[in-house]
């Protein structure tokens, strides 16, 4: 790898991880269970507006009470157990969080920071310079917010998934104009009817299997295979599967869940694609 080559990925993973410190809010609001609206609020029901960086509530970092949540008079004299920096509090439990620098909702900033820095990194290391690196460098964040949202509560955002697809066939069709670019649009786009309409399919036929989510999210991640081929896209598609799978068996293994409950198969369809296009990449 060249000095090029280097300050290439360095800069990458500079932009993912200032990127993934924008992400903990967006994931702790659309971290809502299926049927129940995004998150306006903290725990604790006070206001929460924004959607980048930490979610941290400014009336309970004030220790203020929660709006229409009363303390009992048992909560009130029983001494609150000190939460870890960064844990969401317990939904139903109906005193304010701690004051302090430690009310802050949803996932660590840390762990999207790192993992988008790594992604993004990867990325530029197998792309180079050729103009499609700055469509994932794009879409990266994205990907890893829809990881993180669906992994937490089996849902994934139509406000996520439907720009997400959207934006990966606009961008990719800015990239197929410039100069030395390593793809094909109309590949891309073909790419991504079939692999939407293939899952769509599976979601016909097994809904409890295949969330719609899922078929939204194909049409995004197919037109970012495709840009590579159809290779590209059926060893992305295995990927996503096998990766289910194992971690589906692995849980079955250990106990913690049967043959029939229903895993998140958004951060694994994610993760196929990762990995496919690392390889078209490199290869390209």
């Amino acid at each position: 790898m060249t000095g090029q080559d280097l300050v290439l990925v360095a800069a990458a993973a500079l932009w993912g991880a200032a990127s993934g410190t924008l992400l903990p809010r967006a994931a702790y609001r659309f971290s809502a269970p299926a049927g129940e609206p995004w998150r306006t609020t903290c725990p604790a029901d006070h206001p929460l507006g924004g959607w980048l960086g930490r979610a941290r509530c400014a009336a309970c970092a004030t220790g203020g009470a929660a709006q229409d949540a009363p303390l009992t008079p048992a909560q009130a004299g029983a001494p609150e157990p000190a939460a870890e920096d960064g844990a969401e509090p317990d939904p139903g439990d109906p005193r304010p969080p701690a004051s302090g620098p430690r009310a802050a909702h949803g996932p660590r900033t840390a762990p999207l920071a790192v993992a988008t820095a790594l992604v993004c990194a990867a990325l530029a290391g197998a792309t180079g310079t050729r103009p499609e690196l700055v469509v994932w460098l794009l879409l990266a964040p994205v990907g890893v917010l829809l990881a993180a949202v669906d992994f937490r509560v089996q849902r994934l955002p139509d406000p996520l998934t439907l720009p997400f697809a959207a934006a990966a066939l606009a961008l990719l069709g800015g990239a197929a104009v410039l100069p030395e670019h390593a793809g094909d649009w109309l590949t891309a786009l073909y790419a991504s009817l079939a692999l939407g309409a293939g899952y769509f399919v599976l979601f016909l036929v097994n809904p409890g299997g295949m969330g719609f989510g899922d078929v939204k999210l194909a049409l995004g991640t197919g037109a970012v295979l495709g840009w590579y081929g159809w290779p590209t896209v059926l060893l992305g598609t295995f990927a996503g599967f096998l990766l289910g799978a194992l971690y589906g068996g692995a849980l079955v293994v250990v106990r913690r869940a049967g043959r029939k409950t229903a895993i998140a198969f958004g951060p694994f369809l994610i993760a196929g694609a990762f990995a496919a296009l690392l390889v078209g990449a490199y290869t390209a």
